[in-house]
């Protein structure tokens, strides 16, 4: 009597855009194909689309880790196909060009390549909470903490490189040492996605197909759909540039200057003590504004204010607005911020029914939907000498995750933070709907000049 076949069969081919991902397609139904799901998904495969998944690491190992997955796919006797192409990829020697530690061994450079994986994962997964990053003038850092454990780390380097350099019993520990060493360029949250990260993220999520030299037809464009109207938040960030210009046009009593790249605008207010930067063509999760005030003239900075590049225009406009009002943005240097101060600042939020939270040293204000919110952080309120933040504006995933965000120091003025939530809470503004073509999207872009090579196959 011979045995029924398995209802599952799993095909291994490359990517079609990604330069070395691979996918695994899964057909069949019932508890083998079930097992297969199983094992490729505690692999480290993730769902791209139906019956089919991906394989994208930010080493470029893809096809060692698929060979890999084959072997215990065919120990559970489950039919697995390897394409001639990913075949082709498992057999290739590689090596890394300019690799930073040439005596390693290549399973040594694996296990530097895994620790880095999980790394990523895990600040991907929100396992791993980053609180500040910086450049040390080779590499970037950054420090952060897990959640489950609490235990915090400072990491090391990017991508296939990131590694723990350091831990700490605490955040407070682990940020004060940051800090120290890296005060000057540390910047709050995780730092911008590497192109490596960034096309990494876009192949788990985009299975088009791959160029093949023949020339397709042009794309025909859906007619431009209106403008919607959408909360203040939500808002597209328009032309920041001509926001400015606009305010600077209208309130005689503020003077322009750029540098001599012309890359900053920097406008002074009669009086000296209030100060605007404009950054232009910043990366759109790098500052872009920065407002400071000032005692007198030539004092130490009261407070600040940042901004990044795709904050919407709505809210833009209302901090512009609140700078030509003085006794908005005047405060007493050094005066401490006490729960009068808090509620103040965020009435309008209260008044709007944002959901209210405490979690340890951050107290949250949410939109029902937690696609926006204000975030105060009580450490940074009660040692105004760090670099962090004291209160953080922001729409998008989550606080360290924004699509756009606001950050404020200290001793920002009570009535100017509560104009601004007050916009978030209330105010409206226009939202351009994404276009669509009738036709697949393109392929993923080349790897550009400054991205970290993918290994060298011979």
């Amino acid at each position: 009597m011979t045995e029924p076949a398995l209802d599952a069969h799993v095909r291994l081919d490359t990517h079609p855009t990604h330069p070395s991902a691979v996918t695994a397609t899964v057909t069949g139904t019932g508890t083998e194909a079930d097992r297969a799901l199983a094992i490729l998904l505690a692999d480290g495969w993730e769902n791209a689309a139906e019956n089919t998944l991906v394989l994208v690491r930010i080493d470029h190992a893809e096809p060692y880790w698929a060979n890999e997955t084959a072997d215990k796919l065919h120990a559970a006797g489950i039919p697995t196909q390897i394409s001639d192409r990913l075949r082709k990829a498992i057999h290739e020697e590689w090596t890394w060009a300019d690799y930073p530690m040439p005596w390693l061994t290549r399973s040594e450079i694996r296990e530097v390549s895994e620790q880095a994986q999980k790394l990523y994962d895990d600040i991907r997964h929100g396992r791993l909470l980053i609180h500040a990053h910086a450049h040390d003038g080779h590499t970037t850092v950054a420090v952060g903490t897990y959640l489950d454990t609490g235990k915090s780390v400072y990491l090391h380097g990017e991508n296939h490189l990131r590694q723990i350099a350091d831990t700490f019993d605490s955040p407070a520990q682990a940020l004060t040492t940051f800090e120290r060493v890296h005060g000057d360029s540390m910047r709050p949250g995780p730092a911008p996605l590497t192109d490596t990260e960034r096309q990494t993220a876009q192949a788990r999520t985009f299975l088009g197909t791959p160029d093949t030299g023949t020339e397709s037809p042009a794309a025909q464009p859906e007619p431009a759909p209106e403008p919607e109207v959408v909360p203040a938040y939500a808002a597209d960030p328009g032309d920041h540039d001509a926001l400015l210009e606009e305010f600077l046009t209208a309130h005689g009593e503020w003077q322009k200057w750029r540098t001599w790249s012309d890359d900053t605008t920097h406008a002074i207010h009669e009086s000296q003590t209030l100060r605007i930067e404009r950054v232009h063509e910043a990366d759109p999760r790098e500052t872009s504004w920065t407002v400071a005030a000032y005692e007198t003239p030539v004092s130490e900075r009261m407070w600040h204010l940042t901004a990044t590049d795709t904050a919407p225009a709505p809210v833009l406009k209302a901090l512009l607005d609140q700078l030509d009002d003085t006794d908005t943005w005047e405060t007493v240097a050094g005066s401490p911020i006490t729960d009068k101060t808090v509620t103040e600042a965020t009435r309008p939020l209260t008044d709007a029914g944002w959901n209210h939270t405490v979690d340890g040293r951050w107290i949250r204000w949410e939109t029902p939907q937690k696609d926006a919110g204000v975030q105060f952080d009580a450490f940074a309120a009660q040692n105004p000498g760090h670099y962090l933040p004291t209160w953080t504006l922001w729409a998008g995933q989550n606080p360290d995750r924004p699509t756009w965000a606001i950050h404020a120091s200290t001793y920002t003025p009570a009535a100017l933070l509560s104009h601004l939530t007050g916009e978030l809470a209330e105010g409206i503004g226009m939202r351009q709907p994404t276009k669509r073509v009738t036709q697949s999207a393109p392929a993923l872009p080349p790897q550009t000049p400054h991205q970290p090579p993918a290994p060298r196959r011979r």
